[in-house]
């Protein structure tokens, strides 16, 4: 098995290739908003330094959002002509469950509320905890909430960009972001169940019904 995880999702761009065991490849690019330069020439520096075509893919994960409007129009987009060129399935994956998986990488958190910056007001919210199999499931829908309202629904300590949206006091991971590495890992415990879906399918999931408005007009009937 091999898997090309992609992460546009959030402010960055992240790729990772995954075999069964182990991370054959990983690279991050931390730049503000240069998902659309640099999420090509990163697939095709992993395929080069792993030796790896995009017929040799058992599947292309991607981080389906909630998350930034356009970060996340591009991760679906490149993930579904990748899947299309080779009739290869495709693994979405929650932005939300993503950023769970980091707060286990990085800070070995085992239940966690995960809260991204929605703007407007609004935060993405739900709440995950650890399974058997080292992978943060979640335990709530994933719901697009004011401060307030998203306040009264988190379970666990906070975690992500719109933890302190949520609290007056700075939290301790508000800079938790999940990568590449964090989709992959996920997408390597579906695939072994071959839980995946068709290039069609790879969709975004925006939660706010008309993301697709200009700033100016969302909230207008």
């Amino acid at each position: 098995m091999k898997l090309l995880a992609l992460e546009t999702a959030n402010e960055q761009c992240s790729v990772s290739i995954v075999n069964d065991t182990q991370e054959l490849f990983f690279q991050l690019d931390e730049r503000a908003k240069a998902q659309t330069q640099t999420i090509l020439p990163m697939i095709e520096q992993g395929f080069a330094q792993t030796e790896t075509a995009t017929a040799d893919l058992t599947a292309v994960a991607f981080s389906r959002g909630p998350g930034s409007f356009s970060g996340v129009r591009i991760n679906a987009a490149v993930a579904q002509a990748l899947a299309w060129s080779h009739d290869l399935p495709v693994i979405p994956v929650s932005t939300l469950q993503a950023l769970a998986q980091a707060a286990y990488r990085l800070a070995g958190l085992s239940a966690v509320t995960a809260v991204l910056d929605a703007r407007m007001n609004e935060v993405y919210i739900a709440s995950f905890q650890l399974d058997a199999e080292g992978i943060m499931q979640p335990v709530s829908e994933e719901q697009l909430l004011g401060y307030s309202d998203a306040a009264a629904v988190a379970q666990f300590p906070l975690v992500g960009s719109g933890s302190t949206l949520l609290q007056q006091a700075q939290t301790q991971y508000k800079d938790l972001s999940a990568t590449a590495q964090d989709i992959a890992t996920i997408a390597r415990v579906l695939a072994q169940r071959e839980a995946w879906v068709s290039a069609e399918y790879a969709l975004p999931v925006y939660l706010r019904d008309n993301a697709w408005k200009k700033i100016p007009e969302q909230g207008k009937s």
